[in-house]
């Protein structure tokens, strides 16, 4: 099983409550002493997990950030759906997908794990070119939703649409210009909420190939939101259609 690092307190934690016999080891920061990595370290030790002190200088060496926090892990993959079709084939009942069309910020693709684990969806769709991967940043962002929600990455996001399309998921694209707002669409059944990169939008191919297009009202001065905030929001909407 290939392994991979994980760091900072919220990431590990999760892993640690998720599925501790995936972690081989896990290094902390020798100096620290405070209340929450004291609750840690008795999280490690009850679950049977190597510990192995260590400096600052070694932790940043072993992630290249000093974002760390004095905690990492080395952890094996967790069994996530590899590909599009096993994961339609997996899910009950209506699916509901957030397809990002290049992100390439980590915060801001961590953030969207995040928030796609917390309002129940069941994977976050992205192109392999023109985006971010799912990097240590990105997994540390996401704390823990990057080992519980499956990220998946397509050559060719337009033909991964039709097939969404043929298999009759409602394809619901975010600009700021559509005529229709958020609370106009109906999430109720199999749906993809597809949002667009952080500067651009989404691409015109994307965006053409979506059954229908919203818009985010906004009440204030700015004029849009932030990738992640606004997938929150339409994830939530959809959650809130669901629960009706």
């Amino acid at each position: 099983m290939k392994s991979k690092m994980i760091f900072g307190f919220h990431a590990v934690t999760a892993r640690l409550r998720h599925d501790a016999s995936s972690i081989e080891e896990i290094y902390i920061d020798a100096e620290r002493r405070d209340p929450r990595m004291k609750e840690l370290i008795r999280a490690i030790q009850a679950a049977g997990v190597r510990m192995i002190q260590a400096d600052d200088a070694r932790l940043n060496a072993i992630v290249g950030t000093r974002r760390h926090q004095g905690v990492v892990a080395k952890a094996g993959q967790l069994s996530l759906a590899r590909n599009l079709d096993e994961l339609l084939d997996g899910i009950e009942g209506p699916p509901l997908l957030l397809v990002l069309d290049g992100v390439t910020d980590p915060h801001n693709l961590g953030a969207c794990l995040r928030v796609a684990d917390g309002a129940g969806a069941h994977a976050v769709i992205a192109p392999k070119d023109r985006a971010v991967g799912l990097n240590a940043t990105a997994a540390k962002v996401a704390s823990g939703a990057a080992d519980t929600m499956p990220y998946i990455t397509v050559t060719n996001l337009a033909r991964t649409l039709r097939e969404l399309k043929e298999r009759e998921i409602l394809l619901i694209g975010t600009t700021d210009d559509a005529e229709k707002n958020l609370y106009q669409a109906d999430f109720s059944g199999p749906a993809a909420l597809v949002m667009g990169s952080e500067g651009e939008g989404m691409r015109r191919l994307t965006r053409e190939t979506c059954d229908v297009l919203v818009g985010i009202p906004m009440f204030g001065s700015v004029e849009s939101l932030n990738v992640s905030v606004a997938s929150g929001v339409c994830l939530y909407e959809a959650r809130r259609q669901r629960l009706v």
